[in-house]
């Protein structure tokens, strides 16, 4: 039975569906009565047991394990005369030695550390390490020959510090716990054992293995980093304030008032080559990508296609890394403290397959800071920008384990996905007041309504000849004559950002923004890598959070919650000041008003009813969180409907931005 199928990229072609259809025939056949199998999806990697028809489901969803040819785990009979020229099945973990997997590891990170190659500049030629990564290799060899106490044949030193720090991090314990049990093991082992003594020196040992990180002191006030041509300042250059915390002066290291942790992102990416199936997925956006018109993956994307056409030499090389960048802002202590927050920024490669590349073990924090830093963040992002920019012009060297060859991995920046809040931190346009929309600018529709701003004139949108465009009093009193704003390139953008003279970064700045900057706040850093002005696609929202916002004010709303609703006493007066909608005016009787239930809220009956309903509704898996399938061609119909229904007051920007997610 030929099973070439297995490698068949397209899932949804007929070879590949009749070959899963004789999967699950051999196995009923092989395991009569069976109920549950073994899933060979790349997800479960045949470690799963599921019953037959979810195997099905998952095999066409995630594709079967491409080397699982031979189906040994599901009863086929392997031939072991022949077995040595059969192909390799990755599909279960073999049984490992500790100690050769830190090993293996050590020779991932200098695979070259042994040999004496001084050629250079070609490809499959090796940059030899210099004399300090010498004498890390040198340090984690020692460790990982070294018996962790004599005649300890099991663990190296190496391999237990290795083993540790991986519970550590899969559990999630605090350094104060992992040192309490470092002690209790050390005491339970030999006296003369080799084991650390606390999570600090265990950390010295795997410095080696690289993928630290640099502590970069900053300004109090957020005005700069003490980096680059202010690495030797004491004081800030632009408010004058202390780098250094005030001590005693008989301490032996001053304290910095503020400390930014940068990540390095070149051996971050470096790492994704040093295995050999990463360094094989990494080219997986390329090579087995199906081009199909459907959208499973960025690639498919425009914003995708358009970068390659534009920058064709570095879209040559499919291993040249693509990148989006993920920032947002958290409060590490719940409750207890609602003022401080605490801002990662995270990157994504995007080259690994869709099953990979947003998963948690390919995330790289790049940087953290430790306050929420407003427009500031530019400050911080400089570290990052500027390896950003050396990544796009010079790349570095690297080693592809997959081919056994040296080359130089380049990186771009595709986009970056924030919420609205951090989308005004990133972008520089400020997402509060009468232009919060960044992507109107100027041009938007905004008014004031119930004491706040308000977003209206989506009937902009719809074809010129539409009827809804001359109705007056269903929406606004007014025909709409305007066509759609226009879409603003990045070159545009750029250009007019540079005949802005903006402040200063810092807290001490005076933020009095004059007319001619419309929004703006600051010049975005990004804008100083050589590619960004030519990106069809800078920005991205989170649409997760716009989508729980709209969701919110539309229930709200029509469940009439108090301190939810949008249908206020100030938005039924607004409806009688601009004279529309009389039957929402407030009611009143000699020298009373009152707000009666409007006829799009719900009554306390219909509302158990509605949430009954609510609460027994299931979808298949992946319908309802399909938010193309939902309302990417009906948007602006919805937004115009519910101008007619609602009042000015539920237009919230929230409400407006959802007529860019398409």
């Amino acid at each position: 039975m030929s099973r070439r199928w297995i490698q068949n990229p397209n899932r949804c072609a007929d070879e590949y569906l009749d070959g899963i259809e004789d999967f699950i025939e051999f196995a009923r056949r092989q395991n009569p009565g069976a109920t549950r199998i073994r899933c060979p999806c790349r997800r479960c990697n045949n470690t799963l047991w599921e019953t037959i028809e979810n195997v099905g489901f998952h095999l066409v969803k995630n594709r079967m394990i491409e080397t699982y040819s031979i189906w040994n785990l599901h009863g086929e009979q392997v031939d072991h005369a022949s077995s040595s020229n059969a192909p390799r099945v990755d599909n279960v973990e073999p049984i490992v030695d500790p100690n050769d997997q830190v090993m293996g590891i050590i020779q991932d990170v200098f695979p070259f550390a042994s040999t004496n190659i001084n050629q250079e500049g070609e490809d499959d030629v090796p940059t030899p390490i210099d004399s300090a990564e010498f004498e890390q290799y040198e340090k984690l060899l020692k460790n990982a020959n070294q018996e962790l106490y004599p005649g300890c044949e099991s663990f190296s030193v190496l391999t237990a510090i290795v083993e540790l720090m991986h519970g550590k991090i899969k559990y999630r314990m605090s350094n104060l716990c992992f040192n309490y049990f470092l002690g209790v093991f050390k005491r339970m082992l030999p006296t003369d054992n080799c084991l650390p003594k606390d999570h600090k020196h265990a950390q010295k040992v795997l410095h080696g293995l690289g993928l630290g990180y640099e502590k970069i002191h900053a300004c109090k006030n957020n005005c700069v980093l003490f980096y680059k041509e202010h690495e030797t300042l004491d004081t800030c250059p632009i408010c004058n304030e202390s780098r250094f915390k005030m001590t005693s002066q008989n301490r032996a290291t001053k304290i910095p008032q503020k400390v930014m942790r940068y990540l390095p992102l070149k051996p971050r990416l470096q790492r994704l080559y040093m295995s050999t199936h990463t360094a094989t997925d990494m080219r997986w956006h390329k090579e087995k990508r199906v081009d199909d018109d459907v959208m499973r993956h960025p690639a498919d994307g425009e914003a995708w296609k358009e970068f390659d056409q534009t920058f064709p030499e570095f879209a040559a090389d499919p291993r040249n890394v693509r990148l989006g960048f993920a920032t947002d802002g958290f409060n590490l202590y719940g409750v207890l403290n609602q003022h401080h927050s605490t801002w990662p920024i995270f990157a994504f490669p995007y080259n690994l397959p869709p099953w990979k590349c947003m998963k948690k073990e390919y995330m790289m924090m790049t940087v953290l800071i430790t306050e929420d830093p407003g427009r500031s963040i530019d400050v911080y992002l400089r570290p990052l920008v500027d390896e950003l920019k050396d990544l796009w012009t010079n790349g570095v060297r690297t080693y592809d384990k997959s081919t056994g060859r040296m080359f130089t991995l380049r990186a771009a920046v595709m986009w970056i996905v924030n919420d609205f809040p951090a989308y005004a931190m990133v972008f520089g346009w400020s997402t509060k007041g009468y232009m919060a929309c960044p992507v109107c600018k100027e041009d938007v529709t905004s008014g004031w309504h119930a004491g706040k701003v308000c977003y209206l004139g989506h009937r902009r949108w719809l074809p010129w000849d539409h009827e809804w465009r001359e109705k007056e009093k269903e929406f606004d009193g007014n025909t709409e004559r305007r066509l759609r704003p226009r879409e603003w390139f990045g070159d545009e953008i750029l250009e007019q950002l540079n005949r802005l003279d903006f402040a200063p970064f810092g807290k001490t700045v005076s933020r009095t923004r004059p007319s001619t900057h419309l929004n703006w706040t600051h010049k975005p850093m990004f804008f100083e890598l050589p590619y960004w002005s030519k990106l069809k696609l800078r920005h991205n929202l989170d649409v997760m959070h716009v989508e729980k916002n709209v969701f919110d004010t539309l229930v709200g709303t029509i469940l009439d919650i108090e301190g939810k609703t949008k249908d206020t006493i100030k938005a039924r007066l607004d409806l009688e000041r601009m004279g529309i909608r009389r039957g929402l005016w407030m009611n009143r009787d000699s020298d009373k008003a009152r707000r009666d239930l409007a006829f799009f809220s719900m009554k306390p009956n219909d509302k158990k009813e509605f949430l009954k309903f609510v609460s027994s509704v299931k979808f298949p898996d992946g319908y309802a969180s399909n938010i193309a399938r939902c309302l990417r061609h009906d948007i602006v119909q919805v937004l115009c409907k519910f101008e007619m229904i609602f009042p000015p007051a539920f237009f919230t920007s929230m409400m407006h931005v959802m007529v860019h997610l398409p």
